[in-house]
């Protein structure tokens, strides 16, 4: 009896201890491949019908011969994309690998876009990755009918993802987009950035890879395909330096520092690329004091290829400039925590009241006390974007709203005003006075979806399929990917940002979940569906963005030289008063579910489990558009000249009448023939108030004086139902892209 209890326990510790190796040696797991597109185009008669709808509204509003307006999303990820996988997983109440091909079918079947374009993460894009992407793409636009006319049209590309750790080493992210799609119209791999999302998966833990299916046992297989997706990313090796890009072998990983390096190495291939900034603005990852002004040097800026920026995602709104600083930078580089304001509490100063509080409840001297909040100021301020590790014990509802904007509509999170579109716009570089530089960029909005669902903001549902609004499934999950914060202490601890932390430990994930949002579209004005058409409004910057609903904008300078009209994204010089004309109409309303030519296209299993049994299905009833608001730029004429007394915002607004036919108004600037500078102007069409996934972001509750004094944050993890979408009414919007009118010389 002993002998075959001895043989039982030795047999488990042999399995269980082949098991383990298994898992550390990486003998489980298989490749995730491109997944399968559905083979059924959308009917061309359905197609015309929709731009009938808004051929005719375009009449009601008074446009004549109006180009189609076509709407889509330029940033999707899929489970290509280290993030995404992690957060498909089920310990992060994800649900399932999402890969290329779910991208294709949703843009197609659940959210009736007529573009968009995949991004995933350049740093973990295999060769076998980029293979398997160009031909998913390619059988995307296989399936989409005549190419001149085609249902929807699928752009290659990837995202360059670049997080320095100090403001001066900082670029941010840009999706890189390819006119073409042919194998030698494309290079031959993706370019990543270096740094910190570089080392996110050469970075994972033992504790990290073993414990997730031991503890999750029956979802075991997902975690051990992520670890092999792991795997094959880092086996990955380095492309040599100093070979020009077309000359390097395909199974090596390029990368790119700066923008510089990432502009220089576009150019060797020659191909039509457009490459967009976005998050500009996001405090989620951009450290405190970062600004863009370091982006228009000749080096950093390409203007052939950056010619738009994306100033809305699901990460929020990145429009907005306000005066007040999240940190305070001397002229010697030395950061410090600034006061408060009273639409402003920053951060760091919250971290000093929270250790203040603490030490007073301690019953320690009142000047200890002081000492110590000093102390957790400048501590916060020097832990960057890790700022919230130097508080131990802090939960999220203690950080009340400090780091955001009160005032803007669906902000950022942390938003970095000197990152934020309206500043970026209003900068100028004097290096060669001769020639001074600007940025000159369009605007556009996107999702950032990152479980291959381009155009999520077609209706607001779902937010833990929507938004990236995903975090633990349990108590114990938690602990796997954030570290614990520990029990409160009456004392600030210094934070390293070398320290290797778990998971998302090192940024404010946990916030973060209450101002994830559905997307964004991009709206060209396009002379036709076709591939082409559409790349001539990108790269003409004949395009707006919108906070998800089908808005239709027009936008044009009426009385240019020679009696031209120039439209959004244009450019003329003229000295006399510019005249401007604007129309808007509202997105059509939705009605529940999906259409026939959806539920015929996909299996009923596959329609839930993609579209969740909802898709873009418009009524003929629209939304009003009650105002159109006019913003006046005027970028700096010398050098110093402070940013935040040329940005008027709004400068104009004008009231709309409660017609479903939309709006339409005049204005002139007689300012312009006097002043005598450069001036842009953009408009913004706002919708009536709708209900909107995670539009009360933090939901403050507010004092006499305007402090917020509790919050009730929208969790991404399991404090929060998975089926409360936290919706709360917010007016949709459409940005229009600049027209920028020069002084003639």
């Amino acid at each position: 009896m002993l002998r075959r209890v001895l043989l039982v326990v030795v047999a488990i510790v042999v399995i269980a201890g082949a098991w383990f190796a298994g898992l550390v040696f990486g003998f489980f797991g298989a490749h995730q491949g491109p997944g399968e597109i559905a083979k059924r185009p959308i009917p061309a008669p359905i197609v015309a019908a929709r731009a009938s709808a808004e051929s005719a509204a375009a009449r009601d509003v008074g446009v004549a011969e109006p180009k189609q307006i076509l709407f889509g999303d330029l940033h999707v990820h899929t489970t290509y994309s280290p993030d995404a996988f992690q957060t498909s997983l089920p310990l992060l109440q994800g649900d399932g690998a999402h890969p290329p091909a779910d991208a294709c079918d949703f843009a197609r079947y659940c959210s009736a876009l007529d573009f968009w374009s995949i991004n995933d993460h350049a740093e973990g894009i295999t060769p076998a990755h980029w293979a398997e992407t160009k031909e998913t793409i390619r059988q995307c636009n296989a399936v989409a009918g005549d190419p001149a006319n085609p249902d929807v049209v699928a752009f290659l590309g990837w995202e360059w993802t670049q997080i320095g750790t100090t403001r001066e080493n900082h670029y941010g992210h840009k999706n890189v987009i390819f006119r073409d799609t042919e194998e030698e119209r494309v290079p031959k791999r993706p370019i990543a950035s270096t740094g910190l999302v570089r080392n996110l998966l050469a970075n994972r833990t033992l504790l990290a890879r073993v414990l997730p299916p031991l503890l999750d046992f029956g979802n075991r297989e997902e975690y051990f395909d992520f670890d092999y997706f792991a795997r094959e990313v880092n086996s990955n090796p380095p492309c040599a330096d100093g070979v020009p890009s077309p000359q390097l072998p395909l199974d090596c990983s390029e990368t790119a520092a700066t923008p510089q390096e990432l502009f220089s190495k576009l150019t060797e291939w020659g191909f039509d690329v457009l490459v967009i900034p976005h998050g500009t603005a996001w405090g989620f990852y951009t450290p405190p004091g970062s600004s863009w002004d370091k982006q228009l040097t000749g080096e950093q800026h390409d203007p052939e290829k950056q010619r738009l920026v994306e100033v809305y995602s699901g990460h929020g709104n990145s429009e907005e400039y306000r005066d007040w600083r999240e940190v305070t930078v001397a002229p010697n580089g030395s950061a410090s925590c600034p006061e408060p304001t009273d639409d402003y509490l920053p951060s760091c100063w919250r971290a000093g009241e929270l250790i203040r509080e603490r030490c007073l409840a301690a019953s320690l001297d009142a000047a200890e006390c002081e000492r110590r909040t000093l102390e957790a100021r400048q501590n916060y301020v020097d832990a960057g974007i890790a700022g919230h590790r130097t508080v131990p014990g802090a939960t999220s509802a203690d950080w009340l709203d400090a780091g955001q904007c009160k005032d803007c509509f669906l902000p950022t999170f942390n938003l970095r005003p000197k990152s934020s579109v309206q500043y970026i716009e209003a900068l100028t570089n004097f290096d060669d006075p001769a020639h001074p530089r600007r940025f000159r960029l369009g605007f556009i909005a996107s999702s950032d979806v990152h479980s291959a669902r381009p155009g999520t903001g077609f209706k607001e549902f779902a937010r833990q399929v929507n938004t990236e609004a995903r975090g633990a499934r349990t108590p114990e999950f938690a602990r796997l990917v954030a570290a614990p914060a520990g029990p409160p202490e009456a004392r600030s601890a210094p934070f390293d940002l070398n320290t290797p932390v778990a998971g998302f430990g090192l940024i404010e994930f946990e916030r973060q979940a209450s101002f994830f949002l559905t997307g964004g579209l991009a709206a060209v004005h396009s002379a036709g569906r076709d591939r082409g058409a559409i790349w001539s409004a990108l790269s003409n910057r004949e395009v707006y963005g919108t906070s998800g609903d089908r808005i239709l904008l027009w936008f044009d300078l009426t009385n240019a030289p020679g009696g031209a009209r120039v439209p959004m994204g244009g450019e003329v010089a003229m000295n006399d008063a510019p005249a401007f004309e604007v129309r808007a109409v509202g997105a059509r309303m939705q009605k529940p579910g999906c259409p026939d030519d959806s539920v015929q296209a996909l299996s009923p299993e596959r329609l839930e489990r993609l579209c969740r049994g909802e898709c873009f299905n418009p009524t003929d009833e629209r939304k009003l558009v009650t105002r159109l608001e006019v913003v006046r730029i005027r970028p700096q004429a010398t050098p110093g000249e402070d940013v935040s007394q040329l940005i008027e915002d709004p400068w104009q607004v004008f009231a709309c009448p409660p017609d479903p036919n939309g709006c339409s108004i005049r204005f002139d600037d007689p300012d312009y023939a006097v002043e005598a500078r450069d001036t842009l102007y953009y408009v913004r069409a706002i919708e009536e108030p709708s209900n909107a996934v995670n539009g009360g972001e933090l939901r403050c509750s507010y004092d006499g004086d305007g402090n917020c004094v509790e919050v009730k944050p929208c969790y991404g993890d399991f404090r929060t139902a998975p089926d409360d979408d936290c919706l709360a009414m917010v007016e949709e919007r459409a940005w229009s892209s600049p027209i920028n009118v020069n002084r003639l010389r």
